[in-house]
């Protein structure tokens, strides 16, 4: 089963923006950046895992595989690692951003950067 276009384009535009928004000199737009590149990689793993609506992956007594049509387990499992796991760098690069800019009081990465010498 292919992936639907429309979900396609959208990841490459998720990524594009992240990747332009990291690029910027802000250390705010760098943040969102990150959490672009988070979520779109979110979605990656949930398209490539393949979308199909279906029940719980639960496999009932007496038999040794789920009957029917069953929704990817691992690749939920995956998504659900990689938003705990980006929900943590989320919050140590806003308290590192957050105290840049109580300390040197600079939101662009050159003034950052001069700041340091």
């Amino acid at each position: 089963m292919s992936a639907d276009p429309w979900l396609v384009l959208l990841i490459g535009g998720l990524y594009s923006c992240a990747f332009y928004m990291m690029l910027r000199r802000s250390l705010t737009k760098t943040l969102f950046g990150l959490v672009l590149l988070s979520n779109a990689a979110n979605l990656l793993i949930f398209v490539a895992a393949g979308v199909t609506i279906g029940r719980p992956a639960l496999v009932p007594d007496g038999l040794k595989v789920p009957e029917g049509l069953v929704a990817d387990p691992l690749a939920q499992a995956f998504i659900l690692t990689a938003i705990v796991i980006g929900f943590g760098v989320l919050a140590f690069a806003v308290v590192l951003i957050r105290r840049a800019h109580e300390v040197l009081d600079v939101d662009d990465f050159d003034e950052l950067k001069d700041a340091e010498q």
